[in-house]
């Protein structure tokens, strides 16, 4: 590609839903090669590219490949890139190529993995972690603006539950399972405190995300958001004691993370935040991202994620990102790796 810009556009153009991110996970091999990465593919379809002086310490930048499946065609309109991805996180891996690209004297190593079906159930992360040393820094690429570091996620918990009745008329005052469900959901919000709020980092919260049933069976998907050092078990056990028949499946638990504002690459996107003009701001986001996959395994490493992009269009209809806040994305990304390259 003979510019960032040009390489994000390519991105956009090819769709990569969760599962099925084979076709930009080739081209982005070819394209790191190209500029002058050594790129391979791993086991779980992942690809990772490094470049440096070999000898030093390694710095990965990782990102994702796979967006939601809603399709959103690619296309420049004067100074904006639209396209699913844009933000999230096709904009952020490109900047994240293209800073790598730019500092192949790094006295190191630049790994930049573009990880696949972080959407989903974060299959690519969790096998990076299970499967390569740890670096001695780790920059997760998503989007915060092109003046924010975020310092940590919250974590998530998963919650199936399902529920049987025998059959009576609809007058019997026994609980049907439908009420028995609706009476769970109103049980688990009580399980997770007297204090909910989506918004705020150090406290939990709930989505009824999907649900269905009858007066015979019923069941609940719900997505719990929780601050960092929730004890899971021990919600888990509150859950099976308002069960009231019924099961209970934590189908997924992901533990919040969060880095202190002393941390190395807080430290160094700050700093190159500030060397292109901008206040850099910290931030606590109230998803997830990889960031929380692989902090268990590699909790130690100093990290922190950034990437150009609004991330209040993640997954929306007209995802998009401007050109300007992409190309500072990749300035300050460049910028951090110098930084880093001092620190460590």
């Amino acid at each position: 590609m003979s510019t960032p810009v040009d390489l994000l556009h390519a991105m956009l153009a090819i769709p990569s839903p969760s599962g099925r991110e084979d076709e930009l996970a080739r081209f982005l091999e070819k394209a790191m090669n190209d500029l002058g990465l050594a790129a391979r593919r791993d086991e779980a379809g992942n690809v990772i590219g490094d470049i440096g002086a070999g000898d030093g310490p390694v710095v990965m930048l990782l990102s994702h490949l796979d967006t939601v499946d809603r399709p959103l065609p690619a296309r420049r309109d004067g100074d904006r890139l639209t396209g699913r991805g844009a933000v999230d996180a096709k904009g952020p891996l490109a900047a994240m190529i293209c800073a790598a690209a730019a500092r192949p004297s790094f006295p190191g190593t630049v790994r930049v993995v573009g990880a696949v079906e972080e959407e989903r159930l974060s299959r690519g992360g969790e096998h990076l972690a299970r499967t390569l040393p740890a670096p001695d820094a780790l920059l997760v690429g998503e989007p915060s603006g092109w003046s924010r570091v975020v310092l940590g996620y919250k974590g998530k918990i998963d919650v199936g539950y399902r529920v049987e009745r025998p059959a009576t008329h609809s007058t019997n005052p026994a609980a049907k399972a439908t009420e028995a469900a609706v009476a769970f959901w109103h049980g688990l919000l009580d399980a997770l405190g007297p204090e909910r709020d989506h918004g705020a980092f150090g406290l939990p919260a709930a989505t009824l995300r999907g649900m269905g049933g009858d007066a015979t069976g019923a069941w609940l998907d719900i997505d719990c958001r929780i601050p960092v050092g929730y004890d899971a078990d021990a919600f888990a056990e509150r859950l099976r004691e308002r069960a009231d028949g019924g099961e209970v499946t934590v189908v997924r638990h992901v533990p919040a993370v969060r880095s202190a504002r002393s941390d190395p690459v807080v430290r160094a996107v700050s700093a190159a935040i500030r060397r292109h003009g901008g206040d850099p701001r910290p931030t606590l986001k109230t998803g997830t991202s990889d960031m929380n996959t692989v902090a268990p395994h590699w909790g130690a490493v100093p990290m922190a994620a950034y990437g150009p992009g609004d991330g209040s269009l993640d997954h929306a209809d007209g995802e998009y990102i401007t050109v300007e806040e992409f190309l500072k994305g990749v300035d300050v990304l460049t910028s951090a790796l110098d930084e880093l390259a001092a620190a460590l």
